[in-house]
């Protein structure tokens, strides 16, 4: 999916909610361990439930690696079922990957063409060497590790370096990387006071948004901050949608927090 395509769903939808498919075993309604493949038959009923309210899903693989190779054939049965289904939505590996350059290049591969995700999240930390392998993919986006919402993020992101916060250093350096207009960021909703000084050098680029609603992060504070003129902002929500029931009918529970979610995003986009 290009970015003038997730633009313009964007606007039909009058979204921009990411909805994080993290699912652990110990929090799904009990009915659906009687499934064959529980964690699809879950994430295929949150899917079809929620796929007209949100433009974005985000398996973070984590939740799948947990569970051996059984985990890791959910996840495609997951991608494959959005891809062929619901191929207007855009996907989202987090998988945090980065490593020496021919290793991110395995990453990439494995992300991009095996499961054909639309975009995977990276570490920035060793370097271009280890983003630019999965910028050579033209069609794709990679979504880099910028200013996270978790507490720990103030022992290495904000210190300053030279006069500059160090996720500054990074933005303004990851501009030069080849193929940069692919690079979208990572920054939590927690952090909403940052987004404007981060919109200065990245004034078009999109933002995945962690952060908002069980962490805490304020929708209105973020958008005030951090929408460009295309929208320019993924917000996440995991755990308040996906988990908003263990009944029978957690599907439709997850629906109405997910069109709550939209709901104000539309109001947004109106004014």
């Amino acid at each position: 999916m290009t970015t003038k395509q997730l633009i313009e769903q964007i606007h039909l939808k009058k979204s921009f909610l990411c909805i994080g498919l993290d699912v652990d075993l110990t929090k799904i309604p009990s009915h659906l361990l009687q499934e064959e493949d529980p964690i699809f038959s879950f994430n295929k009923a949150i899917i079809d439930a929620t796929h007209h309210l949100c433009v974005s899903y985000k398996p973070n693989t984590a939740f799948y690696e947990a569970y051996g190779i059984k985990g890791w054939k959910s996840l495609e049965k997951t991608i494959t079922y959005i891809n062929k289904n619901y191929p207007e939505i855009f996907t989202i590996a987090d998988a945090k990957r980065g490593d020496i350059g021919n290793t991110s290049s395995m990453y990439a591969k494995a992300f991009f063409e095996d499961l054909a995700f639309d975009s995977v999240t990276v570490a920035p930390y060793m370097g271009k060497d280890s983003v630019e392998p999965f910028l050579a993919f033209e069609n794709k986006h990679t979504i880099m590790l910028a200013l996270t919402s978790n507490e720990g993020a103030f022992d290495f992101q904000t210190k300053n370096m030279e006069g500059k916060e160090l996720y500054k250093h990074v933005l303004e350096t990851s501009k030069g990387w080849k193929n940069a207009k692919n690079l979208m960021y990572v920054v939590g909703a927690t952090k909403a006071e940052y987004f404007k000084e981060i919109r200065k050098i990245v004034p078009d680029n999109f933002l995945l948004v962690p952060g908002v609603g069980a962490q805490g992060g304020s929708l209105k504070e973020v958008c005030k901050y951090g929408m460009s003129a295309n929208v320019g902002l993924l917000i996440n929500s995991s755990r308040g949608i996906i988990y908003a029931s263990k009944d029978e009918n957690f599907a439709n529970s997850a629906r109405e927090k997910a069109a709550a979610l939209q709901k104000e995003m539309q109001e947004i986009l109106s004014t």
